[in-house]
């Protein structure tokens, strides 16, 4: 099977530091809006034919450079900073294996999420409001619950391999 998270992972360049500044809030919840973005994007052919491909081309750009734009937090036991590491435990699973329940889940997630964006597009393409909405949806919600399943597996495979606990920087609480 094929690797995609892998490949995109490569694809977008994902180190250290830009992994680190990922896990900001701004960066995963101004990604997650991407979705509806790219398939306006698309959608935009109907107006301006080819120009439209200046829209696509600025939202994968966007998605290229939304991990680079943010500073890294400084406390990173949100759910949003939690779901980055999930990812990236998901993507080193080779190297460090990870339980086969959260294994079945991603890529199930992922399949849900894929065919829902295939939908989407083919409606954005076609400009039938119907298969844009719906898969757009069906592949929202299917990443945003791949998402949730990779806080659990962090949270679960930070106890079982120090060094993915030391991505944790617990905030201080506020005294008054």
């Amino acid at each position: 099977m094929t690797d995609y998270g892998n490949i995109a992972a490569r694809l977008f360049q994902m180190d250290e530091r830009t992994w680190e500044r990922h896990a900001s809030p701004w960066s995963v919840w101004t990604r997650v809006a991407s979705l509806p973005l790219l398939l306006a994007a698309i959608w935009s052919h109907a107006w301006l034919g080819l120009w439209a491909l200046l829209p696509v081309v600025l939202v994968i750009l966007w998605l290229w450079l939304n991990p680079r734009l943010f500073p890294a937090p400084a406390r990173t036991d949100t759910w949003s900073a939690k779901a980055t590491f999930g990812e990236r435990v998901w993507l080193n699973r080779k190297t460090i294996p990870i339980p086969g329940h959260h294994t079945r889940m991603a890529h199930l997630l992922t399949m849900a999420s894929a065919l829902g964006f295939a939908v989407a597009l083919v409606g954005a393409l076609l400009n039938d409001w119907l298969p844009t909405v719906s898969g757009g949806l069906i592949a929202w919600f299917a990443k945003m619950w791949f998402c949730d399943r990779m806080v659990w597996l962090y949270d679960e495979m930070k106890d079982k391999h120090p060094p993915y606990a030391e991505w944790l920087r617990v905030g201080q609480k506020e005294v008054r």
